[in-house]
């Protein structure tokens, strides 16, 4: 859809009452505007805390959570219950017909097994756009979180990175934005490089330029791209009302 936005969002943010009633006026003003929106989102944070409150240990590899049978329903009620619908109730206060969503509704999003020293980790494999389109006709805004449904019948926690990835690449999104706490890469001097090629990214990777935390940011929006989508951008909420940020494109 030509004028179709994707919205990511990583579940750090959210835990700041600032972001959340930004980021709501934010997206409430694009959809004024007429501006069709998918939002994905993670919960990494609030997962972390109920599993310490249900003294369940958590553990990484590769940057990703190994999640057994307990950590995967844990996973579930995090992000598919109070996150999710956290940001409903925000943005239907705000005016905006929010529906919450999972990977799991309707077999909104397929996965499969990432990698099986992970346990219930999934990777997507193909997204039911007609049921997205059908929510953005009758003038809703669905809220997405990635527990998606396995091509074997389990439930899998995905990476919400690669989920909006998907979902953007099966929209032929205009348009997918990762929302962050910069206005985008910068280069040596701090201005903000309003534009980016693939061949770039990987030059100021090397060279030192972009380092530290937004190498992962980069990497992901590379990712997108390669997936399909045609736009990508990083930026922060003051870039998204303002049409600001770094662009990466095919």
């Amino acid at each position: 859809m030509s004028d179709l936005q994707v919205i990511k969002i990583g579940g750090n943010e959210l835990d700041d009452s600032s972001f959340l009633a930004q980021l709501v006026a934010t997206l409430a003003g694009l959809a004024q505007r007429g501006t069709k929106l998918v939002l994905v989102h993670g919960g990494g944070k609030a997962l972390t805390a109920l599993l310490s409150a249900l003294q369940i240990e958590t553990r990484f590899q590769d940057g990703l959570r190994v999640t057994d049978a307990r950590t995967r329903d844990a996973a579930l009620m995090a992000l598919s219950g109070l996150t999710n619908k956290q940001l409903v109730t925000a943005l239907t206060m705000h005016g905006v017909d929010a529906i919450g969503l999972s990977g799991l509704d309707a077999g909104l999003i397929r996965a499969e097994r990432l990698n099986p020293t992970l346990g219930f980790v999934g990777r997507p494999t193909r997204v039911r756009a007609e049921l997205l389109r059908a929510c953005l006709a009758q003038g809703w805004l669905p809220v997405i979180a990635p527990m998606s449904l396995g091509e074997d019948g389990e439930i899998y926690n995905v990476n919400a990175d690669h989920v909006a990835g998907a979902v953007a690449a099966a929209m032929n999104a205009a348009l997918l934005t990762f929302v962050t706490n910069v206005p985008g890469v910068l280069d040596r001097s701090g201005e903000l490089l309003s534009e980016l090629s693939a061949a770039q990214a990987e030059a100021l990777i090397a060279d030192g330029t972009i380092s530290g935390g937004m190498i992962p940011k980069v990497r992901t929006a590379l990712e997108a791209l390669s997936a399909g989508v045609s736009r990508v951008r990083i930026t922060n909420l003051e870039g998204i009302a303002n049409h600001a940020g770094t662009i990466f494109a095919r």
